[in-house]
């Protein structure tokens, strides 16, 4: 595989190429050389496939750290095969994949598994171990045995942990081999019977709604037994301005403490159910105004470290009925980075989303990164932000998105990773 991309502008924070326009030599799935581009300069070449990438961005291969592809179990709604098509199609060379499956990975094999299917895959899938056996919020799984295994984290996923002794053994525990928590922050008593976000617009439905409290309360706990106990704790698909001025403040305060958000709560906000449309019935729950304004200012101070697809396949049975039945969640991979850009406010830098994207979730996940630099293994995404697509070639085998059939400005066109070129 010997090719050279030309002309294409390097959005990535750690390389010393970032924000110029350059042309990067790749043999046999490695970065030999790269050099700013001139247009005085005419390069042909014998040896190398040429690709013009004028105007477009080339990035390092995005990484997720939250996406469910329900295998096994739940294959009907997602398989890893599907889930890995559907991820490189919208630039995730990387994608960390909750434990939600059945049964619930929360023994070795369930890691095993993932990790033995991803050799096969054109992407790198990593594995989450539950935190508690089943995900019944009560007894500890075997952390350590999966560990060793390669799990890369320990999640209840979309169960948020209840049992604050549960949650501080966790911490204690996974001390003692850098193991990474991840909690989804919620009191499930405070949100319990709710159909999306409390406030104007739940109150104007007529519908149950969750207070912002119910996940603010829950964050201000775990930074607390972070206090105690020293640990590393990652707060997962965290969706209100408290949250985030809560995990602000405990940063500065120097502890332990990561951050991501979902993709739809910085694109959508509760007024998107306003219609009742079940394909924004999410987990989180979308919320207002001002917290999508404080989510975004989180990601531009580095408060909010990574933005997460929190791809969650649904099938019609489960969303194409009345809203107050519908299952919550939205499949997200194959158009995230597109739409994204397109509801960016203009003081966010786009380099602040691409490492949101990528360098930052590696580094929560103590994964090798993905460099734009000479001499480097290639992990690449090649974005023209002026393409246009309809969405209707779909690889998920779900059809929960409200972007299905809808034409999208910026495009994937290229993605390198585990040293073959795909062209999409």
């Amino acid at each position: 595989m010997k090719f050279l991309i030309r002309n294409a502008q390097v959005i990535d924070l750690s390389s010393p190429f970032h924000g110029k326009t350059c042309d990067l030599w790749l043999t046999n799935g490695h970065i030999e050389k790269i050099q700013v581009a001139s247009k005085a300069a005419s390069i042909s070449s014998k040896t190398h496939k040429i690709i013009d990438a004028s105007g477009s961005f080339i990035m390092p291969g995005f990484c997720d750290m939250r996406a469910d592809f329900c295998d096994p179990g739940y294959e009907h709604k997602e398989t890893l095969q599907s889930g890995a098509k559907t991820a490189l199609t919208g630039g995730f060379t990387d994608v960390a994949l909750l434990p939600a499956t059945q049964p619930a990975r929360d023994s070795k094999i369930g890691i095993e598994y993932v990790l033995n299917q991803s050799k096969k895959l054109p992407v790198n899938l990593h594995a989450y171990g539950c935190i508690s056996k089943d995900r019944n919020g009560e007894d500890m799984a075997e952390l350590y045995d999966m560990n060793l295994a390669g799990a890369v984290g320990f999640t209840d996923g979309n169960s948020a942990i209840q049992h604050s002794g549960l949650l501080l053994r966790t911490l204690q525990y996974n001390k003692i081999f850098n193991g990474l928590t991840l909690v989804f922050p919620e009191d499930k008593f405070l949100s319990q019977g709710a159909k999306m976000h409390e406030g104007e617009v739940s109150t104007a439905l007529g519908l149950k709604g969750a207070p912002s409290l119910a996940e603010e309360l829950m964050v201000h706990r775990d930074i607390e037994l972070v206090k105690y106990t020293g640990g590393k704790l990652h707060f997962s698909a965290i969706s209100t301005k408290g949250a985030v001025e809560l995990i602000r403040k405990a940063k500065k305060a120097g502890l332990q403490i990561t951050a991501d958000v979902s993709f739809a709560n910085l694109c959508y906000t509760d007024e998107n159910l306003k219609e009742f449309e079940s394909n924004f019935k999410l987990v989180p729950h979308l919320r207002g105004k001002t917290d999508q304004k404080a989510l975004w200012e989180g990601i531009q101070d580095g408060t909010i470290d990574a933005i997460v697809s929190n791809h969650q396949p649904q099938d019609k049975e489960n969303k194409q009925v009345e809203f107050e039945y519908a299952l919550a969640g939205m499949i997200s991979l194959q158009a995230l980075f597109p739409v994204l850009l397109q509801h960016k406010p203009k003081q966010v830098e786009l380099a602040k989303v691409v490492a949101a994207l990528s360098s930052h979730p590696r580094s929560i996940l103590g994964l090798v990164q993905a460099e734009i630099a000479e001499n480097t293994h290639a992990n690449l995404v090649l974005f023209n932000p002026k393409g246009q697509w309809k969405y209707t070639n779909n690889h998920s085998k779900s059809e929960n998105s409200p972007l299905l059939n809808t034409t999208i400005t910026g495009a994937i066109t290229h993605v390198v990773c585990k040293n073959e070129l795909h062209i999409l």
